[in-house]
């Protein structure tokens, strides 16, 4: 970490010596200081921009341009005249106060569009082109060298800190949920402008009633040459690899006019590259977020599907994808948008890990597996949106969103303790959503907003388990199985379990506008939800027979290996928030009044109902310091409830050595929530800041109750609301500064929680303190190579009341990725990465991956490329990771995929 401080440093050094520096105030005709003034500085020889700048809030600009060059200086500020003067640069520096005179001709326009960076009230407009230098070729790489944007390890957009949630072009969403797939497939060259939205709001009507200081969207302008033209490219490729011949079909091809669009994106091969993995799926949302706060009550379904695994290509050792998109918007009239997507997604692969496992109860024995698994997920999904805009006054949406799967995995795994095992899962799951909205402004002082989702949902895994008869026979014995006869070598077991699930979620807001510096926000709502859980376990025997097992887990109860459950859940609420404007401040209190009606039926005779009422406050308090910076407050009690799954009393086995019965009684969590986040983007010096801390109290916490089989690693859990409070308090932070042509950034993250957890009817308490800290330097030189360097280093310590040791963890991860456009036609860019784990003091692994990319065009205007693409070159054949829980300690070996080789070639249209 010292080095690449330093060598940041030296870099700035350097740069800063080979320039002079040209300074000045800037005020109007009354000799007031003009804040965000726009400063250009041009070489009157390249015609190019030599740097650029803004007045901070005392009307002071400070530029940094090169040495004995002539520059034309142009200030300028929107409803003013601007000032051009002719600039020698030798070797001192230079002073230069200019004084505006106001201009209703708005002569600055033109050269504020030439600015790289510019601020429009909650909108950062960035010049694409004033950010590449000719190594880019997707939106992702160009949104890497933006002052105050950063992409994160999962790939998501972050902008002072908060995670974009939507990306549209030219105003339409382009595949709303997910923004990896424009990161991924947008090309760069098509990029002009791109638009960073804060404080978006998809409704403008209540853009001035609400607080949407966590909500960020971005919108990308085309450039005219692209409009009313397909644009795209389309890759093709093939290599070779230790067990198989690489293939790869790419075709990414866009259409946009002002009346419809069309995106289609596709993706065929087996070189683990994998756009949207089976998680960006399941998540997808089609933008399904409610324009209102939340009011307090959280009811998540859980899902009932199969135990699929993540891949990619640093835990998988074969990967075949499978994708298909279409994207399209149409709008016949100027107040009827109608848009969709349609994703087709397969993506099969195989896993190999090998585990060693340290579980904390002393009569449980160390256990070492090594498992291979194949698994295969394909799944549809369906969007249908209309948007009728009537007039100024009102506003329908709807949208329609479905996704179908069809998934199965076996896992073949060998146990030291268990012996040999053999494991199928398969689902065919499906979710429909609704969402409806209507939106109306009676009059300049009362808005109202009716919402209402519906959810439907059905999920069917079924599971089948043959496990060693002579290493299992401790554990059948427990379970009630019929022994097998002497011939066969292994038990049978299968599940059956069907989840279906309703849920409906109404609620109407009404705005009263006050006067311009406050209103009042009533709401009224429900949530109703319905559940029916029903599930069969039972034991295969020889003759294709079932048989159900006789065990007396969890009760003396002939029904507990089978449920029969319905679950209705119900919330009636109603709420009012006050919201003023004083100075600098926004203050937000409010509070919501909640009925609840909480009901299971077990068995068809066993009926369970609480029925209770909740108050809970709520507070939030801005602080607008300046246009970019701001100190926000928020303060709110929730409450969290379980679904059917944890309820239904029955047992299910979750693998061959884990089963599970639910808690009747459960009942729901309640959560004090604070928040302090601080945001600041400094155009002036460019540097960027943002800090957040959370402290979370649960009350009545579920939890679970974890019970080994005596000298087995089988065990039994249950749910239960733990008796003690669980907290935790967490931290982060990010400065991020930009020094002409090179990015820096440092962060940190804090986090400390106490929970507890019960195992073998004991509780202990887990205090886990993890702390990382990043830095990173990057360079954006037009002609230069560029070069990234990046540093993580990752703290943990976890104290476990059922050990006698705190377990420390320690992670170092440098990283260097280096970009060149040399020629004018050719593209080199290469990524190395390095990983060590270390626990108490001991490696217990390191990693290390390299990739590489060549890539020949004639120009950058040239239809053809061709690029030879390596990755893993390095060959590194595993990775460990070390996790520590409250049951075990272990260390996964995950094997990945190998070196391969590809040659491509690319057409852009």
């Amino acid at each position: 970490m010292k080095k690449i401080i330093f060598l940041a440093i030296f870099m700035v050094t350097i740069f800063t010596n080979a320039q002079v520096k040209l300074t000045g105030i800037v005020k109007d005709s009354i000799g007031e200081p003009l804040e965000m003034a726009n400063v250009l500085a041009i070489d009157k020889v390249t015609n190019k921009i030599a740097s650029y700048g803004f007045t901070d809030e005392k009307g002071f600009y400070k530029l940094n341009v090169d040495k004995n060059i002539t520059v034309l200086l142009k200030i300028s500020y929107v409803g003013m005249q601007s000032a051009d003067f002719t600039l020698e640069t030798k070797s001192g520096d230079i002073v230069t106060n200019v004084m505006l005179a106001f201009d209703n001709a708005l002569d600055g326009i033109n050269i504020v569009s030439k600015m790289p960076v510019t601020v429009k009230g909650d909108t950062i407009v960035y010049n694409a082109d004033s950010f590449q230098n000719g190594s880019e070729r997707k939106l992702e790489d160009v949104l890497k060298k933006l002052p105050g944007v950063e992409i994160n390890d999962d790939g998501e957009i972050e902008v002072e800190g908060k995670t974009v949630e939507k990306i549209m072009i030219d105003g339409k969403d382009f595949f709303d949920g997910d923004t990896k797939l424009a990161t991924k497939n947008i090309p760069s060259n098509a990029l002009d402008k791109i638009e960073v939205l804060r404080n978006y709001a998809d409704v403008s009507q209540l853009s001035g009633v609400q607080n949407n200081q966590d909500r960020v969207a971005i919108n990308i302008k085309l450039k005219e040459g692209k409009k009313n033209f397909w644009f795209g490219d389309i890759t093709a490729g093939a290599g070779d690899a230790p067990d198989e011949t690489l293939y790869l079909l790419q075709p990414k091809l866009f259409y946009y006019s002002p009346k419809y669009t069309i995106n289609v994106i596709g993706d065929v091969n087996n070189m683990g590259e994998v756009v949207l993995d089976r998680g960006d799926i399941r998540s997808f949302s089609g933008g399904f977020r409610s324009q209102s706060p939340s009011n307090g009550t959280n009811l998540s379904l859980a899902s009932a599907g199969i135990g699929f695994l993540t891949a990619n290509a640093r835990n998988a050792n074969r990967i075949e994808t499978k994708l298909m998109a279409m994207n399209f918007s149409y709008s016949p009239t100027t107040k009827l948008d109608l848009s969709g997507f349609l994703i087709f997604s397969s993506n099969s692969n195989g896993q190999q890990n090998n585990v060693d496992t340290d579980y904390i109860d002393a009569e449980t024995p160390d256990e070492y597996t090594e498992s291979r698994t194949d698994q295969t997920s394909n799944t549809g999904l369906i969007k249908l949106s209309a948007g009728y805009k009537q007039n100024a006054r009102k506003q329908f949406n709807y949208d329609l969103i479905g996704r179908f799967t069809n998934e199965f995995r076996k896992d073949d795994v060998v146990s030291n303790v268990l012996g040999n095992i053999t494991e199928d899962e398969k689902a065919t799951p499906y979710t429909i959503n609704q969402n409806f909205s209507y939106f109306y402004t009676a009059n300049e002082k009362n808005i109202f907003a009716l919402e209402a989702k519906h959810l439907l949902q059905d999920e069917d895994p079924f599971y089948v388990a043959s496990l060693d008869k002579d290493n299992y026979v401790d554990e059948a014995e427990t379970l009630g199985f019929t022994e097998p006869s002497a011939t066969n070598e292994y038990y049978t077991l299968e599940q059956d379990r069907r989840v279906k699930s309703n849920q409906l979620d109404v609620k109407l807001d009404y705005y009263n506008i006050l006067n311009d510096k406050s209103n009042l926000n009533f709401v009224v709502g429900t949530i109703q939800s319905k559940q029916n859980f029903d599930s069969k376990f039972f034991q295969v025997l020889e003759d294709g027979s079932e048989s159900t097992p006789t065990g007396t887990i969890p009760e003396d109860d002939a029904r507990s290996f089978t449920n029969d459950t319905e679950y209705g859940f119900s919330d009636i609420y109603a709420g009012l928030r006050y919201r003023l404007k004083a100075g600098i401040f926004t203050f937000t209190p409010g509070f919501t009044l909640h009925a609840y009606d909480v009901q299971n039926t077990q068995y068809e005779t066993e009926i369970f109902e609480d029925q209770f009422q909740k108050f809970f406050p709520e507070l939030s308090i801005i602080a607008q310091f300046k246009q970019s910076e701001s100190l926000q407050f928020s303060y709110k009690q929730e409450v969290n409830f379980t679904d059917v799954n944890q309820l239904a009393k029955g047992i299910v086995a979750n693998s061959y050595s884990s089963f599970y019965y639910g808690n009747h009684e459960l009942t729901n969590a309640h959560l004090h929530n604070v928040n302090l986040n601080y945001s600041s983007f400094n155009l002036f010096n460019y540097t960027n800041v943002f800090a957040r801390l959370n402290y979370k109290k649960t009350i009545d916490q579920i939890n679970s109750n974890t019970i080994f089989e005596p000298g087995s690693v089988v065990s039994t859990s249950t749910s239960l609301n733990s008796p003690f409070d669980n907290e935790s308090f967490t931290g982060s932070a990010r400065v991020g500064k930009t020094f002409n042509k090179i990015k820096t950034s440092l962060g940190a993250n804090y986090g400390y929680s106490k929970t507890f957890q019960s195992l073998n009817d004991e509780f202990n308490t887990n205090k886990l303190f993890s702390q990382s800290y990043s830095a990173s330097v990057s360079t954006n030189f037009n002609k230069a190579p560029n070069v990234s360097l990046g540093y993580r280093l990752s703290l943990s310590d976890q104290d476990n009341s059922s050990r006698d040791a705190v377990i420390k963890g320690v992670t170092n991860a440098p990283s260097i990725s280096f970009d060149a456009y040399v020629w004018k036609s050719l593209t080199i860019r290469s990524d190395f990465s390095y990983n060590e784990v270390k626990q108490d003091g001991v490696v217990a692994n390191t990693f290390q991956s390299l990739d590489a990319t060549f890539a020949y065009r004639k120009d950058k205007d040239a239809k053809w490329e061709y690029e030879l693409v390596g990755s893993n070159l390095l060959a590194s054949g595993s990775r460990a990771s070390v996790n520590t829980s409250n049951i075990a300690f272990t260390i996964n070996e995950t094997f990945v995929l190998p070196r391969f080789i590809s040659l491509r070639v690319k057409y852009q249209l």
